[in-house]
């Protein structure tokens, strides 16, 4: 019960930031990254459907990012706020038979952020046009700014998720989201 509170907590205290992010105004500036040139992955589904609407709570997600045993990231959010923040947001969906973990790989491969248990913490946001890469934010103990300690999804059902980056400067639109073991695939920021 309390990874699930966790999650929530975490969903609610972004979902506040956010809109005190809009109260304030959009103002969201940040980066830094190395020029690593991103890994090759497979192909990613993308919707259709573009800009705002897509983002304001329409049935058709962003991007559905293919995983291993069933599991499928779904992007339905990427909104800046004024704080320089950009914060990704969806479900995490098991499309397989049976019951499914999200792998451990998923928190990537840096020892600060490992040791904290499992997260999405290997997720990263690859902005071509100005080859930066941006990477998952921590707070004062290292720890990743994403939805740790995930639970066992069972067959069919899905959990909430969310990452939160430096944003992009705001002339940077268009994306390439990255999670180890799933495939990549571009997003629009919105905002």
């Amino acid at each position: 019960m309390s990874i699930r509170f966790t999650a929530k907590a975490r969903r609610g205290m972004v979902a506040l930031t956010i809109a005190a992010g809009l109260a304030v105004g959009v103002a969201g500036c940040g980066g830094g990254g190395d020029d690593k040139k991103p890994e090759a992955s497979a192909s990613a589904s993308k919707s259709s459907g573009s800009g705002a609407s897509t983002q304001e709570g329409a049935d058709e997600p962003i991007a559905e990012l293919k995983g291993e045993d069933g599991l499928v990231l779904q992007i339905d959010s990427v909104q800046r706020d004024s704080g320089g923040f950009l914060t990704v947001s969806g479900e995490m969906k098991n499309d397989g038979d049976k019951a499914a973990r999200v792998s451990v790989r998923t928190a990537g491969d840096e020892t600060e952020i490992i040791r904290h248990g499992s997260s999405l913490g290997g997720a990263t946001l690859v902005d071509s046009k100005s080859k930066k890469r941006y990477y998952v934010l921590r707070d004062t103990d290292g720890r990743p700014l994403t939805t740790t300690g995930m639970p066992r999804i069972e067959a069919g059902a899905s959990i909430p998720v969310f990452m939160q980056f430096p944003a992009p400067p705001t002339s940077t639109t268009d994306v390439t989201f990255q999670l180890p073991t799933f495939a990549s695939a571009p997003i629009q920021i919105s905002g």
